[in-house]
Formats: structure tokens, C-alpha cells, sequence
């Protein structure tokens, strides 16, 4: 497991990165450990709510939270925390993160990773695998910003504000992510795309 935050010339930490780094890392020591975000609150007294936040780099958490997380996941404190290195912009195809996408984490039929180094950046870039059959009328999305899509591989319909939009290998998709959209594979082979969302809404 590789995790780094960025450190200025001054040797002072970037708050937001730091907070992005140890929320990246609860996640993987969450997920290595097999528990849901159920399990982690159960075991630590920190709301689900709480710990999806500061999984996502989001807010400002206190120690005694961190210290209370690290309980639940039975680790020192300090696994929380690497601050040594500078992260590489480079992300190898084994190193890519896999994420649980806007509630669907547990849903095997999609696989979602993500292609830059983290979630604290203007872009978010995701590489996408769906298989037949895949869904999610049921959670539509929206939320600030907008999105870009290509698919590599396969049949991808996305919809926007219930508009379906028919995606082939080669097509591409822009548009803003306040309309509601959901995504489906109606196809009989696995879709791969890539999307781009700005500003990150992980």
C-alpha cells in the first residue's frame, strides 16, 4: 500500500491534502480490514455519516475522532499518517483505486477505479467496467459541476433527466451534472468507459 501527501518546500503540510491522505487511507485499512462503513461506526462511536466524509478528504477532523477510527480499526494512530513522501502523478494500472461510486459500494456488477492520484484536484477521473445488465435508475444522481464520457468497449445508455443517450465504442457524452442521470448496460457484453467529473463529487 502506497500513500503520500504533499509537502511544500516550507516542510509545512497542505491541510487539504493531509485530510485527503488520511482519508484515503482509512478507506483501504476499512477495506483491507473487510468492514462496511456500518462496521467502522459500530466500532469506533464515529457516525457513518462522519466517516464517509473524511473518507472523501472532506471537512476537518478532529484528533480525537482519528483516534477514535483508529480504535475501530485496531492500528495506531500513526497508520493514519505519511506525510514523507510527495505523491507521484503518475497512477499504474495495479495501483489504481477502486471506489465505492455514490452508495452502489457492495454492487458487483460495476467496477469503478480511479485514474489520478487523488480526490483533491479539479478532475476526477474514473475508469468504469459495468456488466450486462447494470443499473442505477433507482439512485439517480445529481450534483454540482459537469461531466465527460467515452466509452472504450461495449453499449453504455446514459440518461439525463430521464433522456436516453445510446453510447458505442468511440462516443462521447458532455453535460451538466445538476441534471439528473443515472447509467445502464443494455448491452450482452461488459462496457468500458472513462469519466471525467469536475469538481471531484466523491
Amino acid at each position: 500500500m502506497s500513500d503520500a501527501t504533499y509537502v511544500p518546500q516550507d516542510g509545512q503540510p497542505d491541510l487539504d491534502a493531509l485530510v485527503a491522505t488520511v482519508g484515503i487511507q482509512i478507506k483501504a485499512l476499512r477495506k483491507q480490514a473487510g468492514y462496511t462503513l456500518d462496521d467502522l461506526s459500530r466500532g469506533s462511536g464515529v457516525s457513518t455519516g462522519l466517516i464517509s466524509q473524511i473518507e472523501r478528504g472532506k471537512g476537518n477532523p478532529s484528533f480525537a475522532t482519528l483516534v477514535q477510527i483508529a480504535h475501530g480499526l485496531d492500528i495506531p494512530i500513526g497508520r493514519l499518517f505519511h506525510l514523507t513522501e510527495q505523491i507521484s502523478p503518475v497512477v499504474r494500472r495495479a495501483e489504481r483505486r477502486s471506489l465505492d461510486f455514490h452508495g452502489t459500494d457492495g454492487l458487483d456488477d460495476a467496477n469503478y477505479e480511479l485514474l489520478t492520484p487523488t480526490l483533491n484536484g479539479a478532475l476526477e477521473v474514473l475508469w468504469v467496467e459495468t456488466q450486462p445488465g447494470h443499473d442505477t435508475s433507482s439512485t439517480p444522481f445529481r450534483h454540482n459541476g459537469e461531466e465527460f464520457g467515452i466509452v472504450l468497449s461495449g453499449v453504455k445508455d446514459v440518461y439525463l433527466d430521464g433522456v436516453r443517450h445510446r453510447l458505442e465504442a468511440g462516443d462521447s457524452i458532455t453535460y451538466s451534472s445538476s441534471v439528473p442521470h443515472w447509467y445502464a448496460n443494455p448491452g450482452d457484453e461488459p462496457s468500458t468507459s472513462v469519466w471525467v467529473i469536475t469538481p471531484p463529487s466523491w
